[in-house]
């Protein structure tokens, strides 16, 4: 899979590629003139598109009866859904979920959250940075699904918590949109107000352009759930990571042993600054990262790493790989090589 400047694109978890359903929903979305809040034909055409686009992303979530309700992205559903509730989480959370809560759920070595109160709790369903899975428990209050959106397959109404959290880009739809899922007869306090627009719960008129896109790439992610496509990208993951032990023993695998998403890689060598390993497979034309993409730039060690009990320098030294559907056999074996390459530049240089 190839980026537009070229690179072999291996940064998934921070956004997918476009889905071309989703850039034909959101084109064909752009020739409907009206409001979705007026009531005259043109109008009703704008809300056809909007209320398509409901359906398609509860099918797709597995949440058929439960209410729908369009945001800006995760992060805004994440505010909408945790303000004025004092929900605790772990530090394995996005900033966008810790910012709202208490950070006092114990993590343990492989990144499994320990939740005693769940009805008290807001548990990410998978982590960005490690790929870790978390098993949710019955009756949680609030889940960040965004990364196993699309890429695990999910039923809400059978996760058993009240609230989750997606976004459109994570899977192949337009960035700018993503959605609050409150299980039905539950409602939360609008931090938007105006126009009454989302059943109330967030004022503004709809950005139907974008909503259109998100319906259409979850429909297209569920089809591939169904295909098995993420299968075959686990193993294609796996591949990599066989390349990668076999070249450099010294790095550790993050939640190896763990239930893992099936595209995520988080590689941590000790002393070997993550941002520099960005830097030099960007260089060498492969795009990665260090950790969530909200916090890349930002030198320090790993909340997330750290939570799970890494030291300093190993929180530091994180590399994230995280593939999709388009990457192959041949890209992950030839990141790997050229990865390998420089680990043996950067040992010689440290000893």
């Amino acid at each position: 899979m190839r980026g537009v400047s070229g690179h072999v694109y291996l940064d998934w978890n921070a956004t997918a590629p476009l889905r071309p359903e989703a850039r034909a929903a959101m084109i064909a979305a752009m020739d409907v003139v009206g409001n979705p809040s007026s009531v005259h034909a043109e109008g009703r055409a704008a809300r056809a598109i909007v209320e398509r686009a409901r359906a398609q992303v509860a099918a797709a979530l597995g949440a058929d009866g439960a209410d729908i309700v369009f945001t800006s992205g995760a992060t805004e559903a994440a505010a909408l859904a945790l303000q004025g509730r004092g929900l605790a989480c772990a530090g394995v959370e996005h900033d966008a979920v810790s910012a709202w809560c208490e950070v006092s759920l114990a993590v343990d070595a492989s990144g499994a959250v320990i939740v005693p109160d769940p009805a008290a709790s807001a548990v990410q369903i998978a982590n960005p940075e490690t790929g870790v899975v978390q098993a949710l428990p019955e009756g949680l209050a609030v889940s960040d699904l965004t990364q196993g959106f699309g890429k695990l397959p999910l039923a809400f109404n059978w996760l058993g918590c009240a609230m989750g959290l997606v976004s459109a880009h994570k899977l192949g739809g337009p960035k700018g949109v993503g959605a609050l899922v409150l299980r039905q007869g539950l409602d939360v306090a609008a931090q938007l107000r105006g126009g009454g627009q989302e059943m109330g719960r967030r004022a503004g008129t709809e950005n139907v352009i974008g909503i259109a896109g998100f319906g259409a790439a979850a429909e297209a992610a569920a089809r591939d759930l169904a295909d098995g496509v993420w299968e075959n990208v686990a193993e294609i993951r796996n591949i990599l990571e066989q390349a990668l032990a076999s070249a450099e023993n010294s790095t550790i695998i993050v939640g190896k042993g763990a239930a893992r998403l099936p595209n995520t890689s988080c590689l941590v060598t000790p002393g070997w600054k993550g941002e520099t390993q960005v830097m030099q497979m960007d260089l060498a034309g492969f795009a990665v990262s260090a950790g969530s993409a909200c916090s890349s730039g930002k030198v320090r060690p790993s909340r997330v790493l750290r939570a799970m009990g890494l030291d300093e320098a190993a929180a530091t030294s994180a590399l994230r790989v995280s593939i999709g559907p388009g990457v192959g056999r041949d890209d992950v074996l030839r990141f790997a090589a050229v990865w390998a390459a420089q680990a043996r530049r950067w040992r010689a240089r440290a000893t």
